[in-house]
């Protein structure tokens, strides 16, 4: 698929272009999500990324550790504690973000004008989708003529 291919030969390139010494993946995730989402419990972070909590529970702790983010109890279960970004943590992450930046950045530069106005829709597209839960359909169906150019 098309769509597919493009999103992850993007997402590859992005990864590549960050530095050594980067923050690991899972903590990116972590620290991007309370970026964008605000203080949230463990459970909230593991269930918007698709990870399971269990996977994620040592990265809560290193980043703890390391002062990038803070755990406190909610305010509305005391058995659940809320995880928040630190100034650290913002800062971490901004410098994580930095080198790729810089690479889209310039990378952008060689697209015109109206690319780039359509890689934004395309951009404001791909966040929906990726928030998407849409329920699957049998595959064996026959193809559309809709299904048969998504899929090219």
């Amino acid at each position: 698929m098309q769509i597919r291919r493009g999103v992850t030969r993007m997402a590859r390139r992005l990864r590549g272009e960050r530095p050594a010494g980067s923050l690991p993946a899972n903590a990116v995730l972590v620290l991007s999500h309370l970026h964008r989402q605000g203080p949230s419990t463990p459970g909230e972070i593991a269930g918007a990324e698709h990870q399971k909590a269990q996977s994620l529970t040592r990265v809560f702790a290193e980043l703890q550790l390391e002062g990038l983010i803070d755990r406190r109890r909610s305010d509305r279960d005391g058995r659940e504690s809320v995880l928040s970004l630190t100034r650290a943590g913002r800062q971490a992450l901004a410098g994580d973000m930095q080198a790729r930046d810089q690479w889209l950045q310039a990378a952008l530069g060689t697209l015109g004008e109206t690319e780039i106005d359509v890689l934004l829709l395309a951009s404001r597209i791909l966040d929906r989708l990726s928030e998407a839960t849409p329920e699957l359909t049998d595959l064996n169906e026959p193809e559309t003529p809709r299904r048969r150019r998504i899929a090219s």
